[in-house]
């Protein structure tokens, strides 16, 4: 049974910094693209950023680059978005996800459950 477990959300001040995890089990890695999406309320799940296990190939959400950085510890099979100069429109349930086709919700294949991050002050 494939399950994607988050931690790491929270309640944070803008400018600040969350670290998210997810570790996936039951999944072959080697196969997926594992990262995250985001949703607020009112509003549709958005791609935020992935990381492929392959070959190491990110890709990022033009309304966070230069502030989030994905990582991945093949070691602890965990995968890690590191969130800084978070604003309150980073505010959203973050859904770690894992696909094998483009980084779009409609695409992926496996979903955790959610985090909650509120930005505010």
């Amino acid at each position: 049974q494939v399950q994607l477990v988050e931690s790491g959300g929270g309640l944070v001040q803008p400018g600040g910094s969350l670290r998210l995890a997810c570790a996936p089990s039951g999944l072959t890695l080697d196969r997926y693209a594992v990262g995250w999406f985001r949703q607020a309320p009112g509003k549709e799940r958005e791609g935020v950023s992935c990381i492929s296990t392959v070959d190491g190939g990110t890709y990022y959400a033009e309304s966070v680059k230069g502030r989030f950085t994905i990582s991945s510890d093949n070691a602890k099979n965990t995968v890690y978005l590191q969130m800084n100069n978070l604003k309150p429109e980073d505010t959203a349930v973050y859904y770690c996800a894992a696909g094998t086709g483009p980084w779009k919700a409609s695409y992926m294949d496996y979903w955790g459950k959610g985090t909650l991050v509120t930005v505010s002050p």
